[in-house]
C-alpha cells in the first residue's frame, strides 16, 4: 500500500513541476477582441443634425441588415401627405392630386416631387399627428422633378437629417417611407439595386436623371416620400416606378439626396436652381466606340455635340472627344456625370481629362448658365414660367453668333412635345428677333413682350442655314 502511495505522490509532483517549468519558458500571449467604433454623428445639409430636435448617432459604420425599428420610428413623424388642388380650371370643378413629402428643417420646409404639385395652385399638408396646414410653394425644378414647400407653424417641426447618397452601396438596406392618400405613414424595406440609373421620364433639355434604384415597394401616392438608410438618414426622394400594370413590380427610383440638397438650397435662396452647364450632348462609351478609337477598356462618355458658345466649346472640346475624368474623379457613366454637373453652379471651373485621336489631353471648362452667362439667375429672368408653359427653352446668342449672323436675338434650344410651341411646327435653332413686331435682343425682353401681349403672339426670326424670315403665331 505504501508502494502505491509513493507512486501517486511522485506522479502529482511531476505534473506540478511540468506546469511550473512550462509557465516559466512560455512567451506572453496577446488576446485580441473586437469593439465597435465610436458612433459617428449624422449630418444635415439643410438644417442642423437632429431628428425631432435631438442629435442622432450612428451606432454602426455601415447599415445594419437586421433592425429597421429605430429608423422607422425616427422617420415616421417627418413624412407628410400633400394634397395639390388646382382651382384655376374655371370651366370645371377643381382638380386634386396627392403625394408625399419630407420635413427637412425645424421651420417647416418640405421637399417633394415637382409632379406632385405642378398642376396645383393650393397645397394642403397633413402632418403625422393629423394637424393640417396650407403650404406656400417656394420653388420647383422640373429638370430634377423636385419642389420645395413651406408651412408656417408656431412650434418647431420634426425633421430628417441628410445622409450621403454617394456612400450608398449596392446591396445596402434602405426603407421607403411615404404618406399616400392620407393613410398615415407607410414603411417598406428593400435594398439598393443600382445607382446612376436613367429611365427617360423627365421632359426638357437639361434634365438630370441619375436615380437610385431600389426594390423597396413604392406605389402611387408615395411619390415625394423619403428613401432612408437604416440609421434614419435621408438618402433619396422617391420619385418613380417602372410598371406594366400601374402597380409596383420591383423597380423603384429615387433622386439622390446630394442632388436634392443642392437643388432645394438654391430654391430656398434664389427661387430658381443655379445650374452650371457643360454644353455638350453625350452618350455612353460602348464596344463600337471602344474599337473605333482604340480604347483599352469601355469607360468614359463620348461627345456627339458641342453647343456653340458654351463653356465646353470655349475650352476647346470637340465632337468625338471622350471624357475620362472630371476634377480627378473617373467618369463611370453619363448619368453620374450629369449628376456631378448638376451639383455645380455657373462660374465653377472643372478640370477635365479627355482623349482625342489616341492622345490624353486636359481642359479647364468654365460652366455657364442657360443664357451663356456666369451670373446667377433670378426668378424674374429665368426663362419664366410662361416659357415652360408654352413649351420651349431659350438661350442668348454668343458673341460669335451675333458677329457671324449680324443679328441680335434669342435662340430656341428645345421644343417640348405636345406644347403650344410644338403645334406651331417651330424647330430648335430658330432665332427669335421680334415679338409682335417689337425687337427682342435677350430672353428677358422676349418674356416681357409675351407677357404684354393681350391674346395673339407672333414670333419672327430666322434659321442660320435657311434663307428668309420665318413666322410662328400662337394664342396665350
Amino acid at each position: 500500500m505504501q508502494k502505491y502511495g509513493l507512486v501517486i505522490f511522485c506522479s502529482v509532483l511531476s505534473a506540478l513541476l511540468t506546469i511550473v517549468v512550462y509557465k516559466y519558458i512560455e512567451s506572453p500571449k496577446t488576446v485580441i477582441y473586437q469593439q465597435s467604433a465610436s458612433p459617428a454623428l449624422a449630418t444635415s445639409n439643410f438644417g442642423s443634425s437632429s431628428v425631432n430636435g435631438n442629435q442622432t448617432h450612428r451606432p454602426f459604420i455601415s447599415s445594419s441588415p437586421t433592425n429597421f425599428i429605430d429608423a422607422a420610428e425616427a422617420v415616421a413623424p417627418v413624412i407628410v401627405n400633400i394634397n395639390s388642388i388646382d382651382n384655376r380650371r374655371f370651366w370645371e370643378s377643381s382638380h386634386n392630386s396627392t403625394g408625399s413629402g419630407v420635413l427637412i428643417s425645424p421651420d417647416g420646409y418640405i421637399v417633394t416631387n415637382n409632379h406632385v404639385i405642378e398642376d396645383g395652385d393650393k397645397y394642403e399638408v397633413t402632418l403625422y399627428d393629423k394637424s393640417e396646414y396650407t403650404a406656400n410653394l417656394i420653388g420647383k425644378d422640373p429638370s430634377t422633378d423636385l419642389a420645395l414647400l413651406k408651412i408656417e407653424s408656431e412650434r418647431e417641426s420634426p425633421y430628417l437629417p441628410f445622409g450621403n447618397s454617394d456612400s450608398l452601396h449596392v446591396g445596402e438596406w434602405v426603407l421607403a417611407v411615404g404618406n399616400p392618400f392620407n393613410l398615415s405613414t407607410t414603411v417598406t424595406a428593400g435594398i439598393v439595386s443600382a445607382k446612376g440609373r436613367t429611365i427617360d421620364i423627365l421632359q426638357g433639355k437639361n434634365t438630370i436623371e441619375s436615380f437610385i434604384q431600389t426594390d423597396a415597394a413604392i406605389n402611387p401616392g408615395n411619390s415625394g416620400g423619403a428613401l432612408v438608410n437604416t440609421n434614419g438618414e435621408l438618402v433619396g426622394i422617391n420619385t418613380a416606378i417602372i410598371t406594366r400594370t400601374g402597380r409596383y413590380e420591383g423597380y423603384s427610383f429615387a433622386v439622390p439626396v446630394n442632388l436634392v440638397s443642392k437643388v432645394i438650397n438654391d430654391l430656398k435662396n434664389y427661387g430658381v436652381v443655379q445650374r452650371g452647364l457643360l454644353g455638350i450632348d453625350m452618350v455612353e462609351v460602348n464596344s463600337s466606340i471602344k474599337e473605333k478609337f482604340g480604347l483599352d477598356e469601355i469607360k468614359g462618355v463620348y461627345i456627339n455635340r458641342v453647343e456653340q458658345g458654351s463653356g465646353a466649346a470655349e475650352a476647346g472640346l470637340r465632337e468625338e472627344d471622350i471624357l475620362l475624368s472630371i476634377n480627378g474623379k473617373t467618369i463611370t457613366s453619363a448619368p453620374s456625370l450629369s449628376e456631378f454637373i448638376g451639383l455645380q453652379r455657373p462660374g465653377n471651373i472643372l478640370k477635365i481629362e479627355y482623349m482625342r485621336n489616341g492622345k490624353m489631353l486636359m481642359a479647364e471648362v468654365l460652366l455657364r448658365n442657360e443664357k451663356n452667362s456666369t451670373e446667377f439667375v433670378t426668378l424674374e429672368v429665368n426663362e419664366d414660367d410662361v416659357l415652360h408653359d408654352l413649351g420651349f427653352e431659350l438661350r442668348e446668342l454668343s458673341k460669335d453668333e451675333k458677329l457671324r449672323l449680324n443679328i441680335d436675338g434669342v435662340m430656341v434650344k428645345s421644343v417640348y412635345k405636345g406644347s403650344p410651341i410644338a403645334r406651331t411646327n417651330m424647330d430648335p435653332g430658330f432665332i427669335i428677333t421680334k415679338v409682335n413686331d417689337a425687337t427682342a435682343e435677350n430672353i428677358e425682353e422676349v418674356v416681357d413682350l409675351i407677357n404684354e401681349a393681350e391674346d395673339k403672339v407672333m414670333l419672327e426670326g430666322i434659321y442660320e442655314h435657311f434663307s428668309g424670315d420665318y413666322f410662328y403665331a400662337f394664342k396665350k
